[in-house]
């Protein structure tokens, strides 16, 4: 069989609502007859024809089923760092909580483990990665999961305490909302 007709086959198999990002890693076991040249051939021809959609480099989204609109960089997110300790916060968090008025629109912050980038991601917008040298126990008791974009999400305390770490303006935040919060 043809490897995009294996591709599509596979795609139909195991995508879901759920499960509609996948990285190129993904695609190395099921196709492990294939070079990675050949394997990254595959995926770009893939994308050409419509079977994938490049969220960014690596990450692809399967358009085919009915994935949660508006998520995509959040899952982008959790996926491209998925063994890496990351949890939303600094302006994200602050406009979700109501503390900063203005919506970061297309753009997501994330405090982590692994190094600081942006990442662009198509018509979706970025990620920005912000590295921090705290370890998950230090910060545990400021996180909750948030189910919906599958990562963890710092309370307001925790992303004033990013945001002054890391330096960020402070003009945007409506500290009386904060001290009603904290």
């Amino acid at each position: 069989m043809q490897p995009l007709k294996r591709l599509r086959q596979l795609l139909e198999t195991l995508s879901s609502p759920e499960h509609y990002l996948f990285s190129s890693a993904d695609f190395q076991v099921p196709f492990a007859d294939l070079s990675p040249a050949a394997l990254k051939m595959l995926l770009g021809r893939a994308v050409r024809d419509g079977l994938l959609v490049s969220v960014c480099r690596g990450l692809y989204l399967y358009d085919k089923v009915d994935w949660p609109r508006g998520m995509v960089l959040y899952h982008a997110a959790a996926k491209l760092r998925a063994h890496t300790f990351n949890y939303i916060s600094l302006e994200s968090a602050l406009s979700d909580a109501g503390v900063i008025s203005q919506v970061p629109l297309q753009w997501l912050t994330l405090i982590s483990g692994g190094r600081s980038s942006i990442i662009r991601c198509s018509q979706w917008g970025s990620i920005e990665f912000i590295h921090t040298k705290k370890t998950a126990g230090q910060v545990t008791a400021e996180l909750v999961y948030d189910h919906s974009c599958h990562l963890w999400r710092a309370s307001v305390r925790q992303a004033i305490r990013d945001i002054k770490a890391g330096r960020r303006p402070l003009d945007l935040i409506d500290w009386s909302v904060v001290d009603e919060l904290v």
